[in-house]
C-alpha cells in the first residue's frame, strides 16, 4: 500500500508541474529553437581561421587515425564525427574521455592526432586526459566552446564553436553548442573529403548496404539481367506483338531489325492503336511502335535509369551493350530494390 500511495503522490506531483501550451505557442517554441541554432551555425564561418586549415591540411598528412574524445553529450558528438569522417574516407576511432583515463589510453598510437570535443573545455575528465595527451607527440586538437579554457591552453590547434546562448531556456541543457560542435565537424570531414577527391564510387564502398548503398553501386544490368528479353521483328503481326507483350509482363516489347533496335511498342501504343484504328489485322509492328525509345547502357548506375524515366515520364527503358538490345529494366525493378 505505501509504495502504490507513493507512486500516485509521484504522478499527482508530475501532472502538477505540467502547463498546458496552445498550438501557436508551440510552434513559437520551435522556431525559436531553431533560429538560435541557425544564427549560431552562422557565426561559425566567422571562425573558419587558420587553426582550422591547418587540422586539414596536418590530418590529409596523417599516416595514422583521427582519435576522436569527449565526455557526456559531447562524447555523442564525437561519436558522430567518427562516423562521417569513417565514410568518407578519413580513417577514425571514437575514444570516451572517462574510459580514457581507465585503460583506453592505449588505443592512442604514434602517428595518430586527438580531436577533444568539449563545451566547457574545463570538465574533470579532460583536465585528467589532457596532461596524458601531451606526454606524446600527438597533435591535440580542442573542438571547444571556451577558447580560455584549460583544453584549449594545452591544445595545439583550436576550432572554436563558442555560442552565446543555449537554446534551453535555462541555458543548461546542451542544444545550440552541441548542434555547433556537429557542425564543425561536418566541415572539417566535407573539407577532408574533398581534399582526398573522393567520390561517388569511393562513397559506395564505404556503403554498400541499404538503399543509399544500391544507388551508388547497383547496374542496370543487375536489374535487366533478370527480366526477359521480349523483342519482335518490324513485320510481325499486332497478334504478335500483343502476344510477346502479355507473355513477358514487362509491359513493352523491343523492335529489332537484324541487330539495332529501330523502335519500342508500349501497352500505350496498344491502347492508342486501338482507339486509332478499325482494322487493325492489316498493321505491323512498323506501323505502331515507337521509332525514338529511351535508351540506357547496361554499365550506367540503376539509378540514372530512374532519372531518365522520371524526366521522360515513362515506365520502361531498353537495355543496351555496345548499341544493341540487351532487355529491358522496369520502374518495377527499381521499386523492389527500393531505389527509389
Amino acid at each position: 500500500m505505501p509504495k502504490i500511495t507513493y507512486f500516485c503522490a509521484y504522478q499527482y506531483l508530475k501532472l502538477e508541474n505540467i502547463f498546458v501550451k496552445s498550438n501557436s505557442e508551440i510552434k513559437n517554441i520551435a522556431a525559436s529553437v531553431l533560429k538560435q541554432e541557425a544564427d549560431a551555425l552562422n557565426k561559425l564561418t566567422e571562425r573558419i581561421d587558420s587553426d582550422f586549415i591547418a587540422v586539414v591540411n596536418d590530418i590529409i598528412a596523417l599516416r595514422g587515425r583521427v582519435v576522436v574524445t569527449g565526455v557526456g553529450k559531447s562524447a555523442i558528438i564525437a561519436q558522430k564525427i567518427v562516423a562521417t569522417l569513417n565514410s568518407t574516407g578519413t580513417p577514425a576511432i571514437f575514444m570516451h574521455a572517462a574510459d580514457a583515463i581507465h585503460g583506453d589510453l592505449g588505443i592512442i598510437q604514434q602517428d595518430d592526432m586527438v580531436i577533444a570535443v568539449s563545451k566547457s573545455g574545463n570538465t574533470p575528465e579532460i583536465k585528467v586526459l589532457v596532461p596524458l595527451l601531451r606526454q606524446t607527440s600527438n597533435r591535440l586538437v580542442a573542438l571547444v566552446g571556451n577558447t580560455q579554457s584549460y583544453l584549449a591552453d594545452h591544445a595545439d590547434y583550436i576550432l572554436d564553436t563558442t555560442v552565446e546562448k543555449e537554446a534551453c531556456p535555462h541555458n543548461l541543457a546542451p542544444t545550440t553548442s552541441t548542434t555547433a560542435q556537429l557542425a564543425m565537424g561536418d566541415a572539417l570531414a566535407i573539407c577532408l573529403l574533398e581534399c582526398r577527391q573522393f567520390s561517388d564510387r569511393d562513397f559506395a564502398r564505404y556503403h554498400p548496404g541499404g538503399a543509399l548503398g544500391k544507388r551508388l553501386y547497383l547496374k542496370v544490368s543487375d536489374l535487366a539481367t533478370q527480366n526477359s528479353k521480349p523483342s519482335v521483328r518490324p513485320e510481325a503481326t499486332v497478334r504478335e506483338v500483343i502476344i510477346s507483350i502479355t507473355q513477358h509482363r514487362l509491359g513493352a516489347v523491343a523492335v529489332v531489325d537484324g541487330t539495332q533496335v529501330v523502335g519500342i511498342i508500349t501497352d500505350g501504343d496498344i491502347r492508342r492503336m486501338l482507339e486509332n484504328h478499325t482494322h487493325i489485322g492489316q498493321l505491323a509492328a512498323q506501323d505502331i511502335m515507337g521509332r525514338t525509345p529511351k535508351t540506357i547502357d547496361r554499365n550506367e548506375l540503376a539509378v540514372h535509369a530512374f532519372d531518365i524515366m522520371r524526366k521522360n515520364n515513362i515506365t520502361q527503358l531498353l537495355v543496351l551493350h555496345n548499341q544493341l538490345y540487351d532487355g529491358i529494366i522496369h520502374l518495377h525493378d527499381l521499386l523492389k530494390e527500393g531505389i527509389i
